[in-house]
């Protein structure tokens, strides 16, 4: 296979140390989560794995552009360089799903997206911009994070046509969770579950801690487009959520996001919905994933381990492409 290795984590306090096995399995790019309401700082996590990695990529997937003004992110991405090389640095900007959506708001506007963009871009060259009516310019003397312009990919986080135009218009390639039937030269393609051990069954207690969450996620996305009757007891689980007054449902949907199965989630995450969303499967069949998804137009394939033992689930995923 053709298709890179690179992983995404949930942003912990041990993601560092996880970028480290993730460099010495040979994994090409780290990806780190930003959604302040659920993890630490994605910035200050990267550069401490900057800091013990030698060659693997770092780069936050995905910045939403409301969480931080332009300069903020501007000065940020110059202190990962300053630490990393612009070689070994990549960020992805997108609308907000979960880092809009665990503050009870819905994804920004396209056009808010592609200003930012647009400004984001031209801080690091090094140029003056307008930002809320107001010149803006990166004034960092020597020292003082990396000199610029600083040259770094930025990939934008899409899924529809509104997206996909902007990606085209703005980026240096895509990142999505299905690969895009477009003629995008950088396409990571975000995956979640985990390789299932010889004869081990997708229900399995490991399995469980670590596949579950993907399953959680695709619950999400089946109660925000009206899905939910395509999942396994996905009418009686959307239930448990629709039952909490809406004010403050959003707490609940997002809680152990992406990290682990919380308790209104468990009675419904079994072997069987693993194995309908694609998440619980042995050696033989995550390879045919793969292959899948590369001839989909998939460039990179952006995989999150959760669970007990993150080096465990790196070490497994990564022996699908040797």
């Amino acid at each position: 296979m053709a298709l890179k290795l690179s992983c995404a984590f949930a942003t912990s306090n041990q993601s560092h140390e996880h970028a480290v096995v993730a460099e010495r399995l040979g994994y090409e790019r780290a990806w780190f989560y930003d959604s302040p309401a659920l993890y630490p700082d994605v910035w200050v996590q990267m550069c401490r794995a900057a800091e013990r990695t030698n060659r693997i990529s770092l780069g936050p997937a995905v910045l939403v552009p409301n969480l931080r003004h332009p300069m903020t992110n501007a000065a940020a991405i110059a202190t990962l360089v300053d630490l990393a090389g612009a070689d070994r640095v990549a960020i992805t900007v997108g609308s907000g799903f979960t880092g809009r959506l665990t503050l009870g708001h819905r994804p920004l506007p396209w056009s808010y997206v592609r200003e930012y963009v647009k400004a984001l871009r031209g801080l690091l060259n090094g140029e003056r911009v307008e930002w809320e009516g107001k010149l803006i310019e990166m004034m960092h003397p020597d020292g003082f994070g990396a000199p610029r312009p600083i040259d770094v990919p930025i990939l934008i986080a899409a899924a529809g046509p509104k997206g996909i135009a902007a990606a085209r218009e703005l980026g240096d390639g895509i990142f999505t969770t299905q690969p895009v039937e477009a003629d995008f030269s950088l396409n990571p393609v975000l995956i979640m579950g985990t390789v299932l051990d010889e004869g081990e069954p997708p229900g399995s207690k490991h399995a469980i801690a670590a596949a579950g969450h993907g399953a959680a996620v695709g619950l999400h996305f089946a109660m925000e487009f009206g899905q939910t009757d395509a999942l396994p007891g996905g009418r009686e689980w959307a239930a448990v959520y629709e039952a909490i007054p809406e004010q403050e449902r959003h707490l609940a949907l997002h809680d152990q996001h992406l990290i682990a199965v919380n308790e209104r989630d468990k009675p419904f995450v079994t072997g069987e919905v693993l194995q309908a969303q694609g998440l619980a499967l042995d050696h033989g069949a995550w390879r045919d994933r793969l292959a899948a998804l590369e001839a989909g137009g998939a460039t990179e394939v952006a995989y999150q381990p959760a669970g007990n033992d993150i080096p465990r689930e790196l070490e497994a995923f990564a022996a699908l492409l040797v």
